[in-house]
């Protein structure tokens, strides 16, 4: 199964794919050097199967990569990196 995860900029939403299929999102706002994360939501087609942790992680990573923090307004997001010290440095 590919998985793909994807920053829909015109939708302010990081989508997550699975073999093509949209699995899941992260909604989000941009702020001032941050990215606020208001709603996620996973498809219960997909429900346990780890694709919210997949999703967190790859919106994370890639927030990161363009050098801005996180406001995790999402309680999603704000307890999965709760449970992930390594990306507590993001939050603002």
């Amino acid at each position: 199964m590919s998985t793909e995860i994807t920053d829909n900029a015109e939708q302010s939403r990081y989508e997550i794919r699975l073999d093509g299929d949209l699995a899941g999102f992260a909604e989000y706002e941009r702020g001032e050097g941050a990215v606020v994360f208001t709603h996620t939501e996973v498809d219960p087609a997909f429900g346990g199967k780890g694709v919210g942790s997949s999703l967190a992680q790859g919106a994370l990573d890639d927030v990161r990569s363009k050098g801005l923090s996180v406001v995790p307004v999402c309680p999603f997001i704000k307890k999965w990196i709760g449970k992930h010290p390594d990306y507590q440095d993001l939050v603002r």
